[in-house]
């Protein structure tokens, strides 16, 4: 893993430094440390002690937490310009998973001493750190309420429109391609499920034109229809070209800025 020299710029679109000035981004950044991944790559594991923060510049990490019976749980999967590790390092516990690198990656740190350096002499940081915890506590919450409550198929779904909203691209042809390896393992992962009921359930909306799946690629040819199914509303009518008119929770993906976590 070769060092790189940081550059303010990573910085921008962050919301961990968002409200900073450009003398207080270039503080930040003097006293952060990059480095390459490489696909693989165990960036820290679950229960180790919180002691630094994370950013990804490039790539994409999956936060995975196993539970006692060794079930495995994907948290998330986390984006350029997104953060990670810091509601660990704020609330002072161990990290809840496994950071595991799914493609080569770029990533800027900062120590737990550092941060809390910064977060002294610049308060938006920590403002921000209390958003991103509260945040990730509702996304708990969510998801805690979609495996008590909702059949296998809608958390499915909503599982693949939180991934369109975070890393869609629109394709030719029409449809929200997830830019990043995908597997069926990783949805049932998201879900609280196993792999045959993921299998089923996609092999079933690929029949019906509703996503087009391949070996960890996965493209959202209906995405009215997956927003049908991930709120138990009746199916809609496929008379508009649904490339031209996503749905609501789909729109907000264009022009999105990167978020933080």
């Amino acid at each position: 893993m070769k060092a790189l020299a940081p550059d303010p710029a990573v910085l921008h679109g962050m919301e961990l430094f968002a409200g900073l000035d450009a003398a207080a981004l270039a503080e930040v950044v003097r006293h952060a440390h990059t480095r390459r991944l490489r696909k693989g790559t165990r960036v820290f594991a679950q229960s180790d002690p919180a002691d630094t923060c994370h950013a990804l510049i490039d790539g994409r990490v999956k936060i995975v937490q196993q539970g006692p019976d060794g079930q495995q749980l994907v948290i998330r999967f986390v984006g350029p310009g997104e953060t990670f590790g810091t509601a660990a390092v704020v609330v002072g516990t161990g990290y809840p998973g496994d950071a595991v690198a799914v493609s080569d990656c770029v990533e800027i740190t900062w120590s737990k001493e550092v941060m809390a350096g910064l977060m002294e002499r610049h308060p938006p940081i920590a403002m921000n750190a209390l958003r991103i915890v509260g945040r990730r506590l509702r996304e708990v919450q969510t998801r805690l309420r979609e495996v008590s409550t909702e059949r296998v198929e809608r958390r499915v779904a909503h599982a693949l429109l939180r991934l369109v909203r975070q890393a869609g691209r629109r394709v030719e042809g029409g449809g929200v391609e997830i830019a990043f390896p995908l597997s069926r393992q990783d949805l049932a992962e998201m879900t609280g499920t196993t792999l045959h009921t993921v299998s089923r359930i996609v092999s079933a909306w690929d029949g019906e034109g509703i996503v087009e799946s391949g070996r960890q690629h996965l493209v959202i040819r209906k995405p009215h229809r997956l927003v049908a199914l991930a709120e138990d509303l009746p199916t809609p009518e496929a008379s508009t070209d649904e490339s031209e008119n996503p749905p609501a929770p789909l729109r907000k993906r264009k022009d999105r800025a990167p978020r933080a976590g």
